[in-house]
């Protein structure tokens, strides 16, 4: 999809289908309702995956729900050369497994490689593992990426719930090390059945590129005192699959805050982002950045709302750059009677793109939750999220946005 033709759909007016869901929407107070809605849409246009058809058509929904909080809404356009898989599969004699590529390694055109399987440890030419998603760069297969040594690499992916769930490819723009192909939990006995026999497998990771365009969605309410350092809202909006329990969330949070301080007008500038291009190297929210010079460091601070808040697995992570943040979020989480089942220790860089704010020096607040869905083909459906945890986290949210928006020191 070009910029002209989302631009182009961005101002036809989008309906709210109507359909069924196994809440009864109709029954529900109407933030709980729009928590439903909101991430039953979201969930329904298709696969997420950065630059595709579905993400510029989502970035055109997403403009029009920011329109509906309140703000004026942007659609900031990033370039990128997008991997599209053609065939991705380990071939054995009896029996093909399909899969798919890792974006930020190499690939192998269409006649693939040929070896032995075996595990990594040995010498076979085909490396045979399994890891856990976004953990591609880390552990075994990342440092059998590093070195090289086998002609192609078969990852099982091994999520809470069988499926294959891929890994983010952090090194988008520096891929490294060989073809790998990731495959289902559900291909892992008889993969290592192949393994332990020593058997010939081709490894095929073809794939297409193609120069694409995708899509940052971007508001700004404006304070009151324009000399003070504004507040950044970021959560990402792409990603493996329908990801609804992964993104919806964050998309709630981000959408229920806007609507919150557009009512009430703050005191400095408020900036919402909506990235593109989380999980091919956090594209979107660089490209956000380079747009602004000085952004992260010159902004009174970051809101991240990361993945799967709000999720029907309980459980969630908050990391922060400094204490006094910290501590912001914690106290308004637990008088929204939600727990804290974990704090990222001080200096660690943290998941997602809180990151790229770390490593800039910005000060920020990051929250994540829990989810036995996480980039699984089966995110989806309302059974995939709480919506009652989910307002409670916007409850809180509501209450540090206003207060981080507020004419406090900078």
């Amino acid at each position: 999809m070009t910029r002209r033709e989302c631009l182009s759909l961005a101002l036809v007016p989008l309906a709210r289908p109507l359909r069924t869901l196994s809440i009864q929407s109709q029954d529900l107070p109407e933030r709980r309702n729009r928590v439903v809605q909101i991430v039953a849409e979201f969930e329904q246009q298709g696969d997420h995956r950065t630059a595709t058809d579905v993400d510029g058509r989502s970035a055109a929904w997403l403009q029009a729900e920011v329109a509906r909080a309140g703000p004026t809404p942007a659609l900031e356009a990033f370039s990128l050369s997008r991997v599209d898989p053609v065939t991705a599969a380990i071939v054995a004699a009896n029996k093909t497994f399909n899969g798919i590529p890792l974006f930020d390694g190499s690939f192998t055109g269409g006649a693939g490689v040929e070896g032995r399987l075996g595990p990594l440890a040995g010498d076979a030419e085909i490396g045979l593992t399994s890891n856990a998603p976004n953990a591609g760069a880390a552990g075994a297969l990342g440092d059998a990426r590093r070195a090289n040594r086998h002609k192609a690499i078969v990852a099982v992916t091994k999520g809470q719930r069988p499926g294959l769930c891929p890994s983010n490819a952090d090194l988008f723009l520096h891929p490294f090390g060989p073809p790998v192909v990731q495959v289902s939990s559900e291909d892992s006995a008889a993969l290592e059945a192949l393994a332990r026999e020593g058997a010939r497998v081709r490894v095929i990771a073809d794939v297409k590129r193609t120069e694409a365009t995708a899509f940052n969605v971007v508001a700004t309410i404006e304070g009151g005192v324009r000399s003070l350092a504004p507040l950044v809202v970021m959560t990402p909006r792409s990603g493996w699959y329908s990801c609804a329990s992964e993104r919806g969330g964050g998309l709630v949070c981000w959408l229920e805050l806007m609507r919150a301080l557009a009512r009430t007008k703050p005191a400095r500038d408020v900036v919402f982002v909506a990235s593109s291009g989380h999980e091919v190297g956090y594209l979107g929210i660089s490209a956000f950045i380079e747009r602004r010079p000085g952004i992260v460091t010159n902004a009174t601070s970051w809101i991240h709302f990361g993945a799967n808040i709000g999720a029907a697995t309980p459980g969630n992570s908050v990391q922060a750059s400094d204490d006094s943040l910290e501590e912001k979020l914690i106290g308004e989480m637990r008088r929204a009677a939600l727990t804290v089942d974990r704090r990222v220790p001080r200096g660690t860089v943290p998941a997602g793109e809180a990151g790229v704010v770390h490593r800039g020096g910005g000060h920020y607040v990051s929250l994540l939750g829990q989810n036995a869905l996480f980039h699984n083909p089966d995110d989806r459906g309302p059974q995939a999220i709480d919506p009652d945890r989910i307002l409670r986290f916007v409850d809180a949210i509501d209450a540090l946005g206003r207060e981080l928006a507020s004419a406090g020191p900078d």
